[in-house]
């Protein structure tokens, strides 16, 4: 019944589109270009999948307290990218997000919530950094960053739903297992 879950959840994780999500690609303005940003990269789909799957997985006060940290984070992210901030190794700090969420959930130890908090928040400001440096000036910045934060927080929820209704660590392990492995595909290719 277990892999039958993990299976199940594996089609929603892998339908993000290839990682197109960064800058460069699209004009971005208004609520709908930032509420449909992370879905245009599975490295981002992924991660955010993850936390809300991390989440599920420490469960209590981690429920809201670890999306609601890469969703802060991400959006201090958004504003150091679209002020023009630099900030080294952005894409290398998305892949690694990637692949360290879905070790940790493979690895399937708790541990504090405070540290998962930290993690996540980290790893949100690479996020937040690659929406918001899609943003060109004058651009209907606030409405942009309301839409990522809004489908970001969906994805968090959708992992979390998704760890919530494998409901045991095992199967939360395995999905954590191939999230790490799409991953680390997505680094080398």
């Amino acid at each position: 019944m277990t892999l039958k879950r993990s299976l199940l959840a594996l089609p929603m994780l892998l339908s993000g589109m290839p990682a197109w999500a960064h800058t460069g690609f699209h004009e971005a303005s208004g609520f709908g270009a930032g509420f449909l940003h992370p879905f245009g990269g599975l490295d981002h789909t992924l991660a955010m999948l993850a936390v809300g799957l991390f989440a599920a997985m420490l469960g209590g006060r981690a429920l809201w307290a670890v999306p609601a940290s890469f969703v802060l984070m991400m959006l201090v992210g958004g504003a150091l990218g679209h002020a023009g901030v630099k900030i080294p190794a952005v894409e290398v700090g998305i892949a690694a997000s990637v692949v360290i969420f879905g070790a940790i959930l493979a690895v399937g130890r708790r541990c504090l919530i405070s540290l998962a908090m930290a993690l996540t928040g980290l790893f949100a400001v690479f996020h937040g950094f690659a929406h918001g440096a899609e943003m060109p000036a004058g651009s209907e910045t606030v409405l942009y960053c309301l839409g990522f934060a809004a489908a970001t927080a969906l994805l968090h929820g959708a992992g979390l739903a998704t760890g919530l209704a494998l409901g045991n660590r095992r199967a939360i392990r395995l999905t954590g297992a191939l999230i790490s492995v799409a991953g680390l595909v997505l680094t080398i290719s």
